[in-house]
C-alpha cells in the first residue's frame, strides 16, 4: 500500500509518501509545499495545486493528515484549521480514503512517547527509513504520520478517537463486529 503522509501549514506544509508490504516500510519520496500568494485565498490554491501535483506524480492508495490541536492564538488555530482542509480535500478530492492521527499518536507510534520533539521524530523516522534524505522537520512529520498510519493497518474510520459515552461505545462495538 502507498501512503501519502501530510503535515498541514499554512505557510509549509509537509508530505512523505512510503510503500508499506506489512511491517515492511519503504520511502518513496517526501518534500515541503510552501504557500505562494498574497492573500489567504492564493496561499491556499497554492497549496491545494502542489499536493495535487504529489498526488498525480506518486499515485498513492490511502492519506493521512494530522489533527489540529488549538494553541492560544485563534486566529493562527483558524488558519491551521484551512490549511488542514486543504490537506484532506486534496486525497479526497483525488478518491483517496483519508485517515487522521492525533499529533500525541503519531509520537507514540513512531518514537515510543506522546511528547518526542521534533528532533526524535525526525532520527525515527530515519531509522525507520534508512537511506532516507529528509527534505525538513515538516516533511519528517509527514513521513511519521504516513509511518502511524500504515502501523494502523491503513484503516480510516474514525481513527485515534475514543467513544465519548457509553451509548457511543456500544455503537463503536457493534460496528467492529459488523465488519469482522
Amino acid at each position: 500500500m502507498r501512503i501519502l503522509g501530510i503535515d498541514p501549514g499554512l505557510r509549509h506544509t509537509g508530505w512523505g509518501i512510503i510503500d508499506a508490504d506489512g511491517p515492511r516500510l519503504k520511502h518513496i519520496a517526501n518534500g515541503i509545499c510552501m504557500s505562494q500568494g498574497d492573500d489567504l485565498a492564493q496561499r491556499l490554491l497554492s497549496l491545494f495545486d502542489q499536493l495535487s501535483t504529489v498526488i498525480r506524480a506518486h499515485s498513492p492508495d490511502s492519506a493521512a493528515v494530522e489533527q489540529t490541536f488549538v494553541n492560544k492564538d485563534g486566529a493562527g488555530t483558524l488558519k491551521l484549521g484551512q490549511a488542514r482542509g486543504i490537506a484532506m480535500l486534496v486525497p479526497a478530492r483525488a478518491g483517496l480514503p483519508v485517515g487522521e492521527y492525533a499529533p500525541n499518536a503519531v509520537k507514540k507510534t513512531v518514537v515510543g512517547v506522546g511528547h518526542a520533539d521534533k528532533r526524535q521524530v525526525a532520527h525515527m523516522v530515519a531509522m525507520q527509513l534508512p537511506g532516507v534524505e529528509i527534505a525538513g522537520s515538516d516533511a519528517a512529520d509527514a513521513l511519521a504520520i504516513a509511518i502511524c498510519h500504515a502501523h494502523h493497518g491503513g484503516r480510516v474510520a474514525h481513527q485515534q478517537t475514543a467513544p465519548t459515552s457509553g451509548l457511543a461505545a456500544a455503537i463503536a462495538r457493534a460496528e467492529a463486529q459488523a465488519t469482522i
